[in-house]
């Protein structure tokens, strides 16, 4: 598909469409959706967005690329003066004081946000079951789960009620929902785009990134995002991505774990059409390289040891003292048990519970430094592989979505889902869902900062899967 930021911003300045009609249709669209995807309408603000969009058109005045272009935010994001619930009972009335460095600079570039869209509560899924708000349906079989934890993200952007969402992806919470739902979606490498503003799940992996349709409509998001924030101490200056840049591949040598694909648990399907697509590229001239990398069962382990450790440290802070929804008791330690009892989801206590256990005396030098340990191993391996291929292709999951209902029953096989993703976020690299090659896409990964050459082979695997 084309990138639909042009093609609507060509329509606006040659005014075949009014911007306030354009958020009008995309809101009664919102309204009206039976897929669970909304947790509150931005409407007020976006018309009001849109009426000055209109009035600069009319006067003559140039508008930029994306002003005027309607987009959805996954609801762990601050946006000042509207709900911020992180899709849980603890947060669900509570309001942003302030906005996200990365919606801020949407906002400087003038597109409209419609919608604070569903997900795992504190993104603590694989789902977008774990909600208030009632889980995300699956954009193409509403029988199946939307992915997570960006699932009411993927979802608005794969049925067109939104031009593109902003989710968020510490293990796959990008990826994983957009490769569910045929869409593009890319989790940046660590830093490019600035956390502030994002609700803290596990610091050290949280990456802020754009969910589209096209490859085009997630370079121009991404460009307008990217940036040194001195907000966050843990960005990092970027170069601009151009159109150009991306339209011709460089890549020489793709490389794929094999240890990925020799496995018990990936579904035959899955297997067969990854290795039909390794063909297919082999065909056009790309040498091809198995490579060795840690079991996916290690992966799981080692993220979700750190992710828990991350998150029970992080969450912390929410005990109905200073915002949330405080619940009173007999006394201050039972009014701090019982809030958070009531507040958090069944998920997010398992990984308190979990994180807490994992940091405590007697435990963390045996459990949480060595995860550390194997986290500095798989950044080792990630370099050693970038000296030897250009990319690294893989599936996006192991299996097909599961029916809803699923994940809820079987924790484990919810985290299992994330075996294919979690080594690159543990990596901090660069990595993007393509709705190509397996029923629940291909990922493409690259050295750090290094975004440009994965969108030059997105635009190859379009043409070529």
């Amino acid at each position: 598909m084309e990138s639909q930021i042009k093609a609507l911003h060509q329509q606006l300045v040659t005014k075949q469409i009014t911007c306030t009609a354009l958020v009008k249709e995309k809101l009664e669209l919102l309204k009206k959706n039976t897929h669970n995807t909304v947790n509150s309408l931005l409407d007020t603000l976006a018309l009001d967005l849109a009426a000055k969009v209109d009035a600069k058109i009319t006067k003559g005045e140039e508008i930029g690329l994306l002003e005027g272009i309607p987009f959805g935010i996954k609801d762990v994001y601050m946006l000042q003066g509207t709900f911020a619930t992180a899709s849980s009972n603890l947060l669900k009335n509570y309001k942003s004081a302030y906005t996200a460095t990365a919606i801020q600079k949407l906002l400087d570039a003038g597109a409209i946000p419609l919608v604070k869209e569903n997900c795992d509560s504190f993104g603590h899924g694989s789902s977008s079951e774990n909600t208030i708000f009632g889980a995300v349906k699956n954009a193409v079989n509403t029988d199946l789960v939307a992915g997570g934890s960006s699932g009411g993200s993927a979802v608005n952007v794969a049925l067109d009620y939104t031009v593109f969402s902003i989710g968020g992806d510490t293990g796959g919470s990008i990826r994983q929902p957009a490769g569910y739902n045929n869409i593009y979606g890319l989790k940046p490498t660590y830093g490019r785009i600035s956390r502030y503003g994002l609700m803290a799940y596990a610091s050290s992996t949280d990456c802020v990134g754009p969910l589209a349709k096209s490859i085009e409509d997630i370079r121009i998001v991404l460009n307008v995002m990217s940036g040194k924030d001195a907000k966050d101490q843990t960005s990092i200056t970027s170069s601009e991505i151009t159109e150009d840049a991306i339209l011709k591949n460089t890549v020489k040598t793709v490389g794929y774990f094999k240890n990925f694909i020799e496995n018990d648990a990936i579904a035959p399907k899955v297997k067969a059409d990854f290795l039909q697509s390794i063909e297919k590229v082999k065909l056009k001239g790309i040498k091809v390289k198995e490579l060795d990398f840690f079991p996916s069962d290690i992966l799981v382990s080692t993220y979700y040891t750190l992710a828990m450790a991350e998150t029970a440290s992080n969450l912390s802070r929410l005990d109905g003292t200073n915002y949330g929804n405080r619940i009173e008791d007999k006394n201050l330690k039972e009014t701090y048990a019982v809030t958070r009892s009531e507040n958090f989801s069944e998920e997010t206590k398992r990984r308190i519970v979990g994180g807490n256990q994992v940091l405590s005396q007697g435990f963390s030098d045996e459990i949480y430094l060595k995860g550390l340990a194997i986290r500095d191993q798989i950044a080792a391996n990630f370099t050693k592989d970038f000296e030897e291929v250009d990319i690294i292709l893989s599936p996006v999951t192991p299996m097909s979505p599961p029916k809803i209902g699923d994940s809820l029953k079987d924790p484990l096989a919810m985290y299992l889902s994330d075996a294919y993703t979690v080594g690159f976020s543990l990596g901090q690299l660069p990595t993007l869902t393509v709705p190509q090659g397996t029923q629940t896409g291909l990922q493409i990964t690259a050295a750090k900062n290094n975004e440009e050459l994965i969108l030059k082979f997105a635009n190859f695997l379009k043409d070529t899967i």
